[in-house]
């Protein structure tokens, strides 16, 4: 049976507990010694990050609290671990419901702790890529080609600036008109002023979130989450997060990002990681907040590349500067009239061959015009020393698949799922605003969020599929 579009909030709770994720990472958790002293526990650890996802639920830890102590919920949440473990009754729950004090403590002592949350970090991003490819996503023997990347086999990802708890900035100052007392009142400390990429700033914590997805309704799977923690620092985050996936998942072919990667970016991305990156290239002027408010029109940059010596049909040999237009290969031509004429050379296809040392070199191979002989010609896309001489930063400049090809359409359209994402982690919020201070707490947030997430894509998947899962990766 198909499912409904809408997702209650019991089948969330169904599907967090169903999410064998969950579970690793409660085990990723240390057991203190029991001959230390102290405490017992009350609840199973996977309780404080249950706790935890629910916020992106209910909303705040009071209504998780509120709604867990309502007897059907509770019951429900009881009878679904005791299915779950039928034969492992020191994972099933007690009759009395958790406290919120239960999570506080959980959080605050251990899930937080920097080693623990590094366990943690680890455990969920190699779980996601064992969930993408059980939905068949990252498939190494799957579909597409450099030529003709497969939306499957991308990642996609974006910035994204979560509100603080607080309004007031590190250097805010209240007085008291009736004593006379200045106070600071209480602040985010690891906030920060962020540019976003319409050139507007925003004040509060940001996050890369790195996902892949299927054609379904809620097929999304949250790869990776990470804090950037200084301004300006969202690509070099983005591009450590994508390293850590492609060294995890073979089948990865590109990533789908917006204007924050630049050349250097793109660098590392072709020779270091080997993945075709998808986005475009930074006008020459007509971008920002106000663009439309000054009515001023996109003008693409165009750049020299090189000079080549092309043989032509009959055996002359010609020499023809390359330039590179919005990221396209093309020729310039004068007109009788003095315009510029730009003529792109079609893209034939995308190669890719590695060195003997790790590293990439990639090439487009382009078709000449029938006045220059129709042949074939080889474009370099990655950087090298003889770029560095020339101070040409060739990988800021030209696209292995610009703007005007066939296959960016299609492919560059799955950006606007990272919009989506971040409006999605906005409605969980409590009027927007972070759940918790500190760059440590936030940080679990997203990451039980995108374990939420996963898990109702797994959910879904479950329910709808009959063909067997992919094989794990290794």
């Amino acid at each position: 049976m198909k499912p409904p579009i809408g997702v209650s909030t019991f089948e969330r709770l169904e599907a967090l507990v169903a999410n064998d994720a969950l579970y690793e990472l409660a085990d990723a958790v240390p057991t203190p010694d029991p001959t230390a002293g102290g405490r017992p526990r009350m609840y199973p650890v996977y309780m404080w990050l249950l706790y935890d996802a629910l916020l992106s639920v209910w909303g705040s830890a009071r209504r998780v609290e509120a709604e867990l102590s309502h007897p059907v919920v509770w019951n429900q949440l009881r009878r679904l671990i005791a299915d779950k473990f039928p034969d492992q009754p020191d994972r099933w729950l007690p009759a009395k419901p958790m406290r919120r004090w239960h999570y506080l403590y959980g959080r605050s002592t251990w899930l937080t702790d920097p080693a623990v949350f590094a366990q943690l970090h680890d455990t969920h991003r190699r779980c996601a890529i064992d969930q993408a490819r059980t939905l068949g996503l990252l498939d190494p023997d799957g579909p597409g080609s450099w030529t003709r990347p497969e939306l499957s086999r991308m990642l996609y990802a974006d910035g994204k600036v979560v509100m603080p708890l607080f309004r007031a900035k590190p250097d805010t100052r209240i007085l008291n008109k009736t004593t006379g007392e200045l106070r600071t009142p209480r602040f985010e400390a690891d906030a920060g002023l962020h540019f976003e990429g319409t050139g507007e700033t925003a004040w509060g914590l940001k996050f890369v979130l790195v996902a892949v997805r299927t054609t379904d309704r809620h097929g999304r799977i949250i790869l990776d989450t990470d804090w950037v923690p200084s301004p300006g620092g969202e690509a070099t985050t983005a591009l450590d997060s994508i390293g850590r996936i492609a060294a995890e998942a073979p089948g990865l072919q590109g990533v789908i990002y917006d204007g924050a990667l630049r050349g250097v970016h793109h660098q590392r991305l072709l020779r270091d990681l080997g993945l075709l990156p998808i986005n475009k290239v930074t006008a020459a002027q007509g971008t920002g907040p106000n663009r439309k408010k000054a009515n001023k029109e996109r003008v693409e940059k165009s750049t020299f590349v090189e000079q080549r010596t092309i043989t032509t049909p009959d055996g002359t040999e010609r020499t023809i500067d390359l330039f590179a237009r919005a990221g396209a290969i093309g020729i310039l031509t004068i007109a009788d009239t003095g315009e510029k004429l730009f003529t792109e050379l079609p893209r034939i296809r995308t190669s890719r061959k590695a060195d003997k040392v790790g590293t990439f070199r990639w090439y487009n191979h382009h078709r000449l015009p029938d006045h220059l002989g129709g042949g074939v010609i080889v474009v370099r896309l990655h950087g090298n020393d003889e770029d560095r001489v020339r101070k040409f930063n060739r990988t800021e400049n030209v696209r292995a698949i610009p703007p005007s090809d066939p296959a960016f359409r299609a492919l560059y359209a799955r950006r606007n799922d990272a919009e989506s994402i971040n409006r999605a982690f906005d409605d969980t919020l409590w009027l927007r605003r972070a759940h918790t201070v500190g760059a440590d707490r936030q940080r679990l947030n997203l990451l039980t969020y995108a374990l939420a997430v996963n898990a109702l894509a797994l959910h879904r998947h479950r329910r709808t599929s009959s063909d067997p899962p992919l094989p794990l990766a290794a």
